[in-house]
């Protein structure tokens, strides 16, 4: 029971982010899923495809001297509902050490904690109103600024979400070396959320098709997101690609189009060259300075 009001509470905070917030599917471990890639064909952002490696100039170093060596690693990542992002995200900290800061956990700490940000944004969610961008805009810089993200670097995770975020970050100087977009046709997306279930007892996360529950008594309590639905669905996706299209003015020297419709682990390797590449030319900036 505790496990399911601590989902219900992240659904219902991170609904009253400005604009809506960005779903997405995660690991089984720790009650997510993984989706399986499919082929089929949809709208496609017209943007860049990521160049090719450079070749190693020097004596390849391990990325811990890498890193050790280049400013930290800054990495935005975005993506539709259900694109997999979340995922994602789990492992690029996992591989890289940065810290991971999603606008809708830093609004959930921040009012736990009864910040300043904190109180301000619980005035304007008690009264049903969205979390004005000012607010959360402090509260992503005032962690970005903190000593780990500082040292470790950071994966912002699902934000900004708008150009005006966007350019409230620019003017605080806080920008990717990276921004990393997530492409899944919308007829998965669809697919991957529709068929999306909760178990209310255990929180745990299944997928009538691709992560099925284990008995017919876990299926029988299973329930659905009000917002789970194709026509909901279709009008967040609608959302965020409004949403996104904004932001390519603001990030077009770094925003990279990732192939989000194969397996977990090949949208992986693809992005772990693009972050590894990444890594290579801050180090020969250092070298070179």
């Amino acid at each position: 029971m505790a496990s399911s009001m601590a989902a219900a509470t992240a659904v219902a905070s991170s609904s009253y982010l400005s604009p809506s917030s960005v779903s997405a599917e995660r690991p089984t471990t720790g009650g997510r899923v993984f989706f399986p890639g499919a082929s089929v064909s949809s709208r496609s952002l017209r943007l860049p495809r990521a160049g090719a490696r450079s070749p190693a100039t020097r004596k390849p170093r391990s990325k811990g001297i890498v890193a050790a060596l280049a400013d930290p690693l800054k990495v935005m990542i975005s993506g539709a509902p259900a694109s997999g992002k979340g995922t994602q995200c789990e492992l690029i900290k996992a591989k890289y050490g940065v810290v991971h800061i999603s606008a809708g956990d830093l609004l959930r700490a921040e009012i736990a904690a009864g910040t300043e940000n904190g109180k301000q944004a619980k005035e304007f969610m008690e009264k049903g109103q969205l979390v004005p961008d000012e607010i959360v805009v402090n509260m992503v810089k005032d962690r970005l600024l903190q000593p780990d993200a500082q040292e470790n670097g950071w994966l912002l995770d699902g934000y900004p979400r708008s150009y005006s975020q966007a350019m409230a970050l620019e003017t605080l100087n806080i920008r990717p070396d990276i921004f990393l977009l997530l492409e899944v046709p919308d007829e998965l997306l669809v697919e991957r959320v529709v068929g999306r279930r909760l178990d209310p007892e255990t929180g745990k996360i299944y997928h009538l098709k691709y992560s099925p529950p284990e008995s017919e008594e876990i299926a029988a309590r299973l329930t659905q997101r009000f917002d789970d639905t194709e026509e909901k669905v279709k009008l967040r996706l609608e959302t965020y690609y409004n949403n996104v299209g904004s932001l390519l003015s603001t990030y077009d020297d770094v925003i990279v189009k990732v192939k989000g419709d194969v397996t977990v682990d090949e949208v992986f390797a693809e992005i772990d060259k693009l972050l590894d590449s990444s890594l290579a030319k801050k180090a020969e900036k250092v070298a070179s300075a």
